[in-house]
């Protein structure tokens, strides 16, 4: 599989589950702007058949390198971001995965169990980024208590392995050029945005500026019945050049730790 159709897989697989992606990209190309995207973002757990090293192998095998770490020591995960050896157009890819020996037993025999339970098979191919709950359909009342712990163990447990968000490109804007716009013209259309840690996080002093809406809330069948949780969001990043002139190619723990949270309960 060429670079660009794990590209179109991941869009369409994240456009198709999140009803607000697509309306949003449409309205911001009705504007005239030209779209690109700066990062795409998956959440994992640290065991070593499905960790960070393990998502970032089909990127790896086609020119990305890792490039920064970041650690959420109150989320209990940590995070790798990985870019284009050759093309800078190319869009960064951040991974994170959850530091389960940090939580309780409960959450560790949990996600050790869902993954004994999966076609181990699937671990080792390249499409396991589109794969989803390869262990079958959830249990509300599991998925419920692991949110009580960790909102991100929920999230895995619900949705497995895809996208957790795309970042729109806000420097490639010509109109929508401060995340002040784009934020107030989202929330005229009623999209409600993340403002944990303040609805822009980041700055220009800090190089880089980030905001989401909060993650569509979707229909998703447990063995219990059909629940509506939060899923994927949309985010819109906008970088500042340094001292040399060079944009900041980076992330910023505190800001990225507050995006985290755009896949909370509201």
């Amino acid at each position: 599989m060429e670079l660009h159709q794990i590209y179109n897989q991941l869009w369409q697989d994240y456009t198709q589950q999140n009803p607000s992606v697509e309306k949003i990209y449409n309205l911001f190309l009705n504007e005239g702007e030209t779209i690109n995207h700066d990062h795409i973002a998956f959440r994992s757990f640290n065991d070593p058949r499905v960790n960070i090293d393990v998502i970032a192998k089909p990127f790896v095998e086609r020119g990305y390198e890792a490039r920064g770490e970041y650690h959420f020591t109150k989320k209990k995960a940590y995070a790798q971001h990985f870019e284009h050896k050759t093309d800078p157009n190319a869009p960064r890819i951040f991974i994170s995965h959850l530091l389960t020996e940090q939580l309780s037993d409960f959450v560790q025999e949990t996600v050790a169990s869902i993954l004994n339970r999966a076609p181990q098979k699937q671990f080792k191919s390249e499409e396991l980024i589109f794969s989803k709950t390869l262990w079958g359909k959830p249990k509300y009342q599991i998925y419920k208590k692991l949110l009580k712990e960790s909102e991100y163990a929920a999230w895995m447990y619900a949705f497995g392995f895809r996208v957790n968000h795309f970042a729109m490109k806000v420097n490639d804007f010509k109109k929508f050029t401060e995340l002040e716009k784009i934020n107030d013209r989202l929330k005229s259309e009623g999209w409600k945005m993340n403002q944990s840690g303040g609805e822009i996080k980041g700055s220009k002093e800090q190089l880089l500026e980030q905001s989401s809406i909060m993650a569509d809330k979707i229909d998703v069948v447990f063995e219990e019945g059909t629940y509506q949780i939060p899923a994927c969001y949309y985010e819109f990043t906008k970088r500042y050049p340094d001292k040399e002139g060079n944009l900041f190619s980076g992330f910023i723990t505190k800001s990225a730790d507050k995006i985290f949270e755009s896949t909370n309960q509201y």
